[in-house]
């Protein structure tokens, strides 16, 4: 019998995390990183990109939340891709001005900077390489963590100020931690139907549709943690877009074909990954 494989033109879309202080978030997710925001209903707000109304990231405050002081199973980070290198040298520039404590990667595929918000959430902001000038190895894409050309990324600038997160700004991709690696590759190989395009040792795994570089990465880094709960600031879910209605019913069908159980309440289909991950289901064309 042939594998489920999830449709091509899969996407990431909104992602929802829950925060302890929503006015500090807002401060440096508007400030560092560049959203604007599309819509504020109380402890709520949905940002986006500059130019567009879509949301992107929507922060939820929970007050009795404590920022966090080890890593939980759930989020590693989630990744902001920007349109263009010059937009991500602009970002450099303005990361370099603010005097703002960045990580940074140059990982084959794509360019890239790591952040820390408030509560101790990662956000990666990167750029992704011409598909033409990745590499592979077999079936999978060539990917490292070497040392950015921090230089040659604000040069290509041309001295463009930065005014926010440009649009045509979507999210990239998901990171999780999970805590065994078969059960992660079960759910979403087999399950969500993304292709492994590649992987590191035993320890972390990329999956994609479309042949991209990953729009999910797994890792196993924080096993033996504890799963992120009520008391966390967290993930607290994320949209899978697909095109059509019908690719809402297959994937749903694969899932539940797994054993994975499939919530169809609310007019939502959703579902959880083996450690909580929310993942709602979302079809571009309804």
């Amino acid at each position: 019998m042939e594998r489920f494989r999830i449709s091509p033109g899969a996407r990431v879309g909104r992602v929802r995390l829950a925060v302890s202080n929503l006015e500090e978030s807002l401060a440096f997710y508007e400030r560092v990183i560049g959203f604007r925001v599309v819509e504020r209903q109380g402890l709520r707000v949905a940002l986006g990109a500059h130019g567009s109304d879509r949301e992107l990231l929507e922060l939820q405050e929970m007050p009795t939340l404590r920022p966090l002081a080890s890593p939980r199973l759930g989020l590693y980070h989630f990744a902001v891709l920007l349109p263009t290198r010059a937009a991500l040298g602009s970002f450099a520039d303005h990361l370099a001005r603010l005097g703002v404590r960045s990580g940074s990667a140059d990982h084959l595929v794509s360019e890239a900077f790591y952040l820390v918000d408030p509560d101790g959430l990662t956000i990666e902001v990167y750029a992704d390489r011409d598909r033409s000038e990745w590499r592979y190895r077999g079936d999978e894409v060539l990917m490292a963590v070497d040392p950015l050309d921090m230089a040659g990324l604000i040069a290509e600038s041309a001295g463009t100020k930065w005014e926010g997160l440009p649009a045509g700004t979507t999210v990239g991709h998901m990171h999780f931690y999970v805590g065994e690696m078969a059960a992660g590759r079960a759910f979403y190989d087999r399950g969500l139907g993304l292709d492994v395009m590649s992987r590191l040792g035993d320890a972390a795994l990329f999956l994609a549709a479309g042949g991209y570089h990953h729009h999910v990465g797994i890792n196993t880094w924080a096993r033996g943690s504890s799963i992120a709960a009520a008391g966390d600031p967290r993930l607290l879910e994320w949209e899978l877009v697909v095109p059509e209605e019908g690719d809402v019913e297959e994937v749903s069908r694969s899932l539940e074909e797994g054993g994975h159980v499939v919530d169809r309440s609310e007019g939502k289909v959703r579902f959880r990954d083996p450690w909580g991950i929310m993942v709602s289901l979302v079809a571009e064309r309804a």
